[in-house]
């Protein structure tokens, strides 16, 4: 028969832990996955007083049971390699152990549990449930661990106590997302050099001095189009496409082609806009890669959408609006008949259709995005459930 310790005995127990500077006792976890949710099952029995914290990036454990050292208070807290949802994220109580299912923010395979490279002690593989992309999810026949996994086993193993390699495609990411936030930073540099040197005359001055650095960072942006599309990033390919589709007609048809928009005060508000946009952006992309929160930084890339997004969908408005009798003096970009195709293309009838699907549909669909994105993000709450046996 197990003894069973008194209540004395684990008060002098953890004041000999804490004076030794000994880790707080953690029962045995063991953790699968599929691509949508985490399973834990903690070894402990008879788990009572039970409390569980969960937060986007967080699991916190504590109960009193039976466990490896007998009739304790264990507790563990897990940092996940991504973000979960803590409000679909629950846990269950049995006799024998309290078992967790954790709901992926998104879907997808990750390559540990927790976000450092070297996992806990406490922390083991559940072989029992464990799967690989490479397993078919409604399979159910039993299978041999040792036949099935002989390999990913030492694999796994590997992985967990520190030896996982970067993959080219975190370091390409976080390289782009760096070469990115460093342009748009130079752009609002040599702006902000030019303001306090000349004053308002700079603003003439602006497309002159950083627009050829902004043509090409714009046209990078293109490659955001192609990271959901080959998976390097999650989400749709359809908003990114949107958005740098419109900046580069306005950079490129609007003001490139057209010498007298070049040094018209629009050019430099709108400059203003979308470099302010990306310097929070790009950095908040880089701590999602290294999975590093930053509550300041994270209200800042979703917040000053707000104000900066209406001000920059204002300015290509004044632009393309500028641009109407250009066109119609130029000519430039129309087709007239006849011609061997036999069509006819009007520009500025074309951008007087473009500036009200911008103003109107355009904006709408980018507003709620950016909105239900922002709502994600920031309103998620922390819930601390409490059970008592």
């Amino acid at each position: 028969m197990a003894e069973t310790k008194k209540p004395q005995d684990n008060i002098i127990t953890n004041k000999q832990s804490t004076n030794a500077g000994v880790q707080t006792l953690s029962p045995f976890v063991y953790w699968a996955q599929t691509d949508k949710q985490i399973t834990l099952k903690v070894d402990l029995k008879d788990a009572k007083n039970t409390e569980v914290e969960f937060t986007s990036k967080t699991a916190k454990f504590k109960a009193k049971g039976l466990g490896a050292r007998g009739v304790n208070v264990y507790k563990f807290e897990i940092h996940f390699y991504g973000f979960i949802d803590d409000e679909e994220s629950t846990y269950k109580v049995n006799d024998n152990k309290v078992e967790f299912t954790i709901k992926k923010w998104e879907n997808g395979w990750w390559p540990r549990l927790v976000a450092t490279p070297q996992k806990p002690q406490w922390l083991k593989v559940d072989f029992d449930r464990w799967l690989t992309e490479d397993d078919l999810v409604e399979d159910e026949k039993p299978r041999d661990v040792i036949e099935d996994y002989s390999k990913e086993y030492d694999r796994l193993q590997k992985e967990e106590i520190g030896y996982i390699k970067e993959s080219s495609k975190k370091v390409y990411m976080v390289f782009y997302n760096l070469a990115q936030f460093i342009g748009f930073l130079y752009i609002l540099s040599v702006m902000g050099v030019l303001y306090y040197r000349d004053g308002v005359a700079s603003i003439t001055k602006t497309y002159a001095a950083v627009g050829n650095a902004m043509k090409f960072i714009q046209l990078l942006q293109y490659l955001e189009v192609l990271h959901p599309i080959f998976g390097y990033t999650k989400g749709s390919p359809l908003v990114p496409f949107m958005q740098v589709t419109g900046r580069n007609f306005v950079l490129f048809f609007m003001i490139e082609f057209e010498e007298r928009m070049q040094t018209k005060p629009a050019v430099f508000y709108v400059f203003l806009i979308w470099s302010l946009v990306e310097v929070f952006r790009y950095p908040y992309y880089i701590s999602q890669i290294l999975k590093r929160e930053f509550g300041l930084l994270t209200w800042l890339r979703y917040t000053i959408w707000i104000p900066l997004y209406p001000l920059g969908i204002l300015c290509e408005g004044i632009i393309i609006l500028r641009n109407i009798p250009y066109f119609e003096e130029t000519k430039r970009f129309s087709v007239e008949m006849p011609n061997k195709w036999n069509f006819s293309f009007d520009m500025p009838t074309f951008l007087k259709i473009y500036l009200i699907v911008l103003i109107l549909p355009g904006s709408f669909f980018l507003m709620t995005h950016m909105s239900k994105t922002r709502a994600k993000k920031l309103n998620k709450k922390r819930r601390t459930r409490k059970y008592s046996d």
